[in-house]
């Protein structure tokens, strides 16, 4: 008899939480009757909040220590769990899909996890990754093959998220208020943490902000908690045309935000970050400010509808995995991103906005090159 009910195991990152939405729809296209619960880290948790037909969400709180895993082994004991699928792969996730109790424990095949530990709790892995498969999406799409018989690709929705109506309506009024109602064209910049060695320098980010105005360019700057001092610095200084959405809290309203601005042909410049895979996601197209990470394995997907800039000439010690830079100079594959050749790139590719097109992204394997260095790296 098929599992009724299915534990998705995906703890953290937002980007990272972001690229294993596939295993649930390849799971409810395959499994109409399942019942389907996630574990997940409660700062995530709104982001899976947005998937229709979910029927559970368990929490497990690391911060909360050793307590947090008798409470977890409890809500997983209510769930009562035939299947569990590890879509994380490391010790903390294998530890935690052991706690579910089911039967069945699928996951990345033993060669392709992050802590090798953590395999040994599954007992039905996937096959090993085939050659090329490099970017965080094929791996999340390998393992959904493997546990969605006949599950085609092809198949998944235009945007992996739909908030509920609600939101939508709240972030259309919100949209209205920073953008306008008219279809124009229009960019949201959002800014990078400070002192995260993905993020740009401030004041390229008020020459690209400033350049964008100059072009006519209808701009949202948006910044989260971490960046919330500097957005209020540029907000400082009004800008024809510029409007700031300074500290913007909760995922539900950013990922609604996000399926507006797909709607209406508004797009996103952001470094690599939870947000820009967010807003990929939900049917935005973005161009990616890359310095310190590949974007062959963690741009945006699918590659072949958005785009990647990064340092030219590229540095010798890009890409890297530091989340600190250890040059004297820091992230020179960051500082070296010229705001004027991303201007250039935002202006290629820039064509009047299309409002709620239900056309489906091109297949990444037919898309177009690049506007600038990056996947071909």
């Amino acid at each position: 008899m098929a599992p009724q009910r299915i534990v998705i195991v995906r703890l953290s990152h937002l980007g990272d939480v972001v690229h294993s939405l596939p295993i649930y729809h390849a799971l409810r296209a395959t499994r109409p009757a399942a019942e389907i619960a996630w574990v997940v880290q409660p700062e995530f948790a709104e982001v899976v909040e947005g998937l229709p037909g979910l029927d559970r969400i368990i929490l497990f709180d690391r911060r909360g220590g050793w307590r947090a895993w008798p409470r977890l082994r409890g809500d997983l004991a209510r769930f009562r769990a035939d299947w569990a699928i590890d879509a994380q792969g490391n010790l903390k996730s294998g530890l935690v899909t052991l706690c579910s109790g089911a039967g069945r424990r699928s996951g990345f095949a033993r060669t392709d996890w992050t802590e090798r530990a953590g395999s040994l709790f599954i007992n039905d892995p996937a096959p090993v990754l085939p050659a090329g498969a490099q970017h965080a999406v094929d791996r999340t799409l390998h393992l959904a093959r493997h546990v969605a018989a006949g599950f085609d690709p092809q198949d998944l929705p235009e945007r992996w998220l739909e908030p509920r109506p609600d939101l939508i309506e709240r972030a259309i009024r919100r949209h209205d208020e920073h953008l306008g109602e008219a279809a124009q064209t229009a960019w949201i910049v959002h800014l990078g943490a400070p002192g995260d060695v993905r993020t740009w320098p401030a004041d390229h980010y008020r020459h690209l902000i400033a350049r964008l105005a100059g072009l006519d360019r209808r701009v949202l700057v948006l910044s989260g908690p971490a960046e919330e001092e500097f957005g209020r610095r540029l907000a400082a200084t009004p800008t024809p045309g510029v409007r700031h959405w300074v500290g913007q809290r909760g995922l539900r309203d950013l990922a609604a935000s996000f399926c507006v601005a797909a709607r209406r042909g508004v797009r996103l410049v952001a470094c690599d970050s939870g947000p820009l895979h967010l807003a990929a996601a939900c049917g935005v197209e973005v161009t990616a400010l890359c310095g310190p990470q590949d974007p062959r394995r963690t741009g945006p997907w699918p590659p072949g509808r958005h785009h990647v800039v990064i340092a030219e000439p590229a540095e010798a010690c890009a890409p890297c995995t530091a989340r600190r830079c250890i040059r004297a100079a820091g992230p020179l594959c960051m500082s070296r991103i010229d705001p004027e050749r991303v201007v250039e790139v935002l202006d290629s590719v820039d064509t009047p906005p299309t409002v709620d097109s239900s056309a489906r992204p091109p297949d990444p394997s037919k898309g177009r090159a690049f506007a600038s260095r990056g996947h071909g790296r």
